[in-house]
């Protein structure tokens, strides 16, 4: 994976690409699929799967890893270390005779 302009893309000098994926589009769809292709000199294979595998990885970003900036971690760790909260109404539940016990 390289980052680049804050994307990350794959690296398809390295990879060679052997599943196949099948879809399905509109016309309207794939006309403009198809000029974005030329729009970017690639080819129909290489954007799509480098912007399929953008998409994924921005989903899946919160999901898989957190990652932050030094600042960011600083602050994180600001947060972590102060005292946590009181929650009155967590407290009074947690002194509740569970409905699971005998």
């Amino acid at each position: 994976m390289d980052v680049q302009n804050g994307r990350t893309t794959m690296n398809t000098v390295s990879r060679r690409r052997s599943r196949r994926m099948d879809l399905r589009t509109t016309p309207e769809e794939r006309e403009v699929i198809e000029r974005a292709v030329a729009a970017t000199g690639t080819d129909l294979t290489e954007f799509v799967v480098s912007h399929a595998y953008d998409a994924a990885c921005r989903v899946l970003a919160d999901r898989d890893r957190f990652e932050l900036d030094a600042a960011a971690l600083e602050a994180w760790e600001a947060v972590n270390a102060g005292p946590a909260r009181e929650l009155p109404g967590l407290a009074k539940l947690m002194e509740r005779r569970s409905p699971f016990s005998e």
